[in-house]
């Protein structure tokens, strides 16, 4: 009978030492989770209170991301106003308006600043999603050393959008 007590308490031992070494090894991930910042020469107990905190901080990071997507997807699904996006190419921009079925069409006055900018309007297409209509307006320069300044042109689209919605 002592030779089975012996064996068990050897047992034990042994699923005691693998436990506290599956522990350890789980800490030190836990450790390489946490930014260096955060941590520090810290015992076992300090590195939990700090995981903690930082999953704390990631969940109310997450929350303040939704709800600003949220606000900025409202933007487009909603009856907010007109939006106009320029995008520089070397001497090629690409104007993205997009508003509502039923807010008055913009592309004309749209088109209109851009030839008084002295660009040459290549293509332009709108697509119907929803309650919104997507324009796209591909153009280039009339004159390429010259070029366009899609700041300006930019400026003088949002105030146009702005003045028609």
């Amino acid at each position: 009978m002592k030779g089975g007590g012996g064996a068990d308490k050897l047992e034990r031992k042994t699923v005691e030492k693998n436990r506290r070494i599956h522990m350890k090894n789980l800490c030190v991930q836990l450790t390489s989770l946490i930014p260096k910042s955060k941590r520090a020469t810290m015992t076992q107990q300090d590195l939990l209170e700090q995981a903690t905190h930082y999953v704390n901080e990631l969940k109310e990071r997450v929350e303040r991301l939704k709800q600003k997507k949220e606000k900025t997807s409202g933007v487009l699904i909603g009856f907010g106003e007109p939006l106009v996006t320029v995008t520089h190419l070397g001497s090629n921009l690409v104007v993205n308006l997009v508003c509502g079925l039923r807010t008055r069409s913009m592309l004309h006055p749209v088109i209109i600043v851009l030839l008084e900018e002295g660009a040459d309007v290549t293509s332009a297409s709108s697509n119907i999603v929803g309650d919104k209509i997507f324009h796209t307006v591909h153009c280039q320069a009339i004159y390429p050393r010259i070029g366009l300044d899609p700041s300006r042109v930019e400026h003088r689209l949002k105030e146009i959008v702005r003045r028609e919605a």
